[in-house]
């Protein structure tokens, strides 16, 4: 067994080699790293990563033992477990080449929120949709909103009806009202404005993991956000229940205040005070979600 000395000579050793660039390398890496994590950490693809995980620290745990026979499936199995990865999180890694691609994903990965201008635009539209939404619950009248970030929804706005209106809960309520033409559909918001209404969105990729109590809207919801890292709010018809849609994942019973704080933490990359849909901390990667 080495001494102390032997430990404390190889560790100087090994520093004495480090050079400049070496640091930097490490730093670009490790950064690269904490994108990754906080990329997929809300996500179905955070799950695969922690039983990938699992299979890697089983695999050398078996080699360290000299278990050939547990070796040789652990093996094979990580070899394939890639290739499913490719396959079933087709839409993740998709979603995540998206947001690489586009232009202000880096700086809302580092924190950085909007001007101070398009905070305002936003403040007036989060205080218009929360109270439009508590409206709206209380009629039991069915809304969808859809709150688009950095994944562009071209696809989804070319099959509804442009507007590029200032939030408010007039408009809403006009929108949604049952016996307008405009209430069959979601309204897309981009930049603080409605920029169109009666928008049909995508289903989900898979019903049958969905509750067969959710009805047509909170299944668009999910679908919108399996396929883009929209916010999608939902107004049940039925319960007059207010839900988000996130990366696939439905959260219900929302409030005002609890409403405004969740849009706030996702529009302004800011964590609010009650912690909203997501903490800002690497537990919450490893932590347990609820999909109600």
């Amino acid at each position: 067994m080495p001494s102390f000395q032997d430990i404390k000579y190889a560790f100087f050793s090994l520093m004495s080699t480090i050079e400049l660039k070496d640091i930097i390398d490490l730093a670009v890496m490790s950064y690269i790293v904490y994108l990754l994590l906080r990329l997929i950490r809300e996500t179905r693809a955070g799950q695969l990563v922690k039983g990938i995980l699992l299979l890697v620290a089983a695999y050398f745990v078996s080699s360290l033992l000299n278990l050939t026979v547990m070796e040789y499936i652990l093996g094979h199995a990580l070899d394939i477990g890639l290739l499913a990865m490719l396959i079933l999180f087709q839409p993740e890694i998709r979603r995540a080449l998206e947001q690489f691609g586009t232009t202000k994903f880096g700086i809302h990965l580092i924190g950085i929120g909007p001007s101070d201008d398009e905070k305002a635009r936003w403040n007036a539209a989060i205080e218009s949709i929360c109270d439009s939404c508590v409206e709206l619950s209380a009629s039991c009248t069915g809304a969808l909103i859809v709150i688009e970030r950095e994944t562009r929804l071209g696809e989804q706005i070319e099959t509804g009806t442009m507007m590029n209106a200032i939030p408010s809960k007039e408009v809403f309520g006009n929108i949604f009202y049952p016996k307008t033409p405009l209430h069959d559909g979601a309204v897309i918001i981009r930049d603080g404005i409605i920029l169109a209404a009666a928008c049909f969105l995508p289903r989900p990729k898979s019903d049958l993991q969905i509750d067969k109590a959710l009805g047509s809207r909170h299944r668009a919801a999910i679908g919108m956000s399996e396929n883009s890292d929209a916010v999608v709010i939902v107004v049940s018809e039925e319960t007059g229940q207010i839900s988000i849609a996130m990366n696939g994942v439905l959260t219900r019973d929302y409030t005002h205040d609890k409403l405004k704080a969740a849009l706030e933490k996702e529009i302004f990359n800011e964590p609010p005070e009650d912690g909203g849909i997501a903490k800002k901390t690497f537990s919450s990667f490893f932590g347990r979600r609820k999909n109600k």
